[in-house]
């Protein structure tokens, strides 16, 4: 059975605010965000140093004792982002938008670089790093999607790169 919606974690102004596209059907079904099995969203976290232990997906919450916020720019569970609608999509970059002035983060993290090109309406995304644009005054910085299925970059190591970046990114 899937949870009515998977929660967000907030915390006012979080050094970092993740942003995913949507929760995968595993995540739904247990109510916690990067809980499929491959997916190795919560080791990079703690292999770049961003939190100070290996956090599980039931322990989302505790992004916030680090100073980080969790959403997704929809918020429907599906087996792929392919299946999301153009409205659903354009209603979550409203949404997104209005919970980036309500958090006011230091930097929004885009967990994939189509979660990044989708909020802007980029045919590219110029690849992982740091952007150029700013969200209600925060930074922008587009991570590769963390999940094995990713192609363009393969291997814990290649994501941990970005991972690594990102927190230099947000401590200057």
């Amino acid at each position: 059975m899937l949870a009515s919606r998977l929660k967000d974690v907030w915390v006012m102004r979080p050094r970092i605010l993740f942003v995913g596209i949507n929760p995968s059907l595993r995540s739904g079904e247990v109510g916690h965000h990067f809980a499929s099995p491959g997916n190795p969203f919560w080791r990079l976290l703690h292999a770049s140093g961003l939190t100070p232990v290996l956090l599980r997906p039931d322990e989302d919450w505790r992004m916030a004792e680090s100073g980080f916020a969790l959403t997704n720019l929809c918020s429907r569970a599906t087996r792929s982002a392919a299946e999301l609608s153009r409205d659903e999509l354009a209603r979550g970059v409203e949404a997104l938008t209005k919970k980036i002035r309500r958090l006011q983060p230091k930097v929004v993290a885009f967990v994939g670089l189509s979660v990044y090109q989708r909020f802007f309406s980029l045919k590219q995304s110029g690849g992982a790093g740091p952007k150029p644009e700013l969200i209600e005054g925060a930074c922008v910085f587009a991570l590769p999607n963390p999940s094995g299925l990713n192609a363009s970059f393969p291997g814990f190591a290649h994501k941990l790169k970005w991972f690594q970046e990102l927190r230099a990114f947000a401590e200057r």
